[in-house]
């Protein structure tokens, strides 16, 4: 039987050790500051902030080309003849790598492409599903591990809170009027993905510490989160008692596993620092 192998984009955010503990395949997005294309997962996230902090700008974010997918799947097939490569792509709503993956797949056989319609640890939560669920049933088809795959994709939830209203601001997402009103009454945005696009559904007010935890809560009241494993996201310059406290809120709300993920450069060029927020799956 072929060995089955996983493959995704940077913008997951997986953390390292499960992306070598599962031989998950990932193919770097693109920042880019001062004309100078870097590689997502290898540039230090400070350096995003730093360059923020110096210029007022925020870097540009580009996605995975089709000469680096047709790269990816190459280096897959050579180190796993005879494999199935199940990629497992960042939304197409909100970036063109997918359509890059697509067509790149086309020299390819034995690939399937699925749309995630989500990013970080929301891309990160379906990712890791198909991952437990191959381990779990090993001798399971592809083509039935793709169906129970993509069931999840509608039912993965992702709520984040920026950690500047400074990043948004200078990225063009939010007006000059909303962000000087939310500066000054402390308004904090929730973003979520919704069908594969990045809405902002509810705003929250107070500092971090007391918007994390009303975002928390309502998350999850809101969501059936299957109790078994949940996502949280952060960007450098969250406060460690935030940390705690999120997960003082998940071990009460009776999750067995809790996956802290730090947002890397591609994402943090959106959130700013000192993000949150939390994924999973309903059941």
């Amino acid at each position: 039987m072929s060995r089955i192998i996983f493959s995704t984009e940077s913008g997951a955010d997986l953390p390292k050790d499960l992306v070598e503990k599962h031989q998950i395949q990932v193919v770097p997005m693109h920042v880019i500051m001062d004309g100078k294309d870097y590689l997502d997962g290898e540039l230090p996230v400070e350096d995003v902030f730093d360059y923020h902090g110096r210029t007022k700008k925020i870097p540009s974010t580009t996605a995975t080309n089709i000469h680096e997918y047709h790269e990816l799947f190459t280096k897959i097939r050579k180190d796993f003849p005879d494999s199935i490569i199940i990629h497992i792509g960042y939304t197409s709503k909100a970036s063109a790598s997918f359509q890059s993956a697509l067509i790149a797949a086309e020299d390819f056989e034995d690939l399937f492409l699925i749309d995630a319609l989500n990013v970080t640890g929301g891309l990160a939560a379906i990712v890791m599903y198909a991952v437990t669920l191959l381990e779990e049933e090993p001798s399971i088809s592809h083509v039935h591990l793709m169906e129970k795959i993509e069931s999840v994709v509608p039912k993965t939830r992702l709520a984040f809170l920026p950690g500047s209203l400074d990043f948004l601001k200078s990225g063009g997402r939010v007006s000059n009027v909303a962000y000087i009103g939310g500066v000054l009454l402390k308004i904090k945005p929730c973003i979520e993905l919704v069908e594969g696009k990045l809405v902002s559904t509810r705003k929250y007010r107070g500092s971090m510490s007391i918007v994390a935890e009303k975002l928390m809560r309502d998350y999850l009241n809101q969501y059936d989160i299957d109790r078994k494993q949940l996502y949280l996201i952060y960007s450098i310059g969250l406060d460690e008692s935030i940390k705690r406290g999120m997960d003082e809120i998940a071990k009460e709300a009776g999750f067995e596993k809790i996956t802290w993920m730090q947002a890397g450069a591609m994402i943090s060029t959106h959130a700013g620092p000192g993000g949150f927020g939390i994924a999973g799956v309903e059941c």
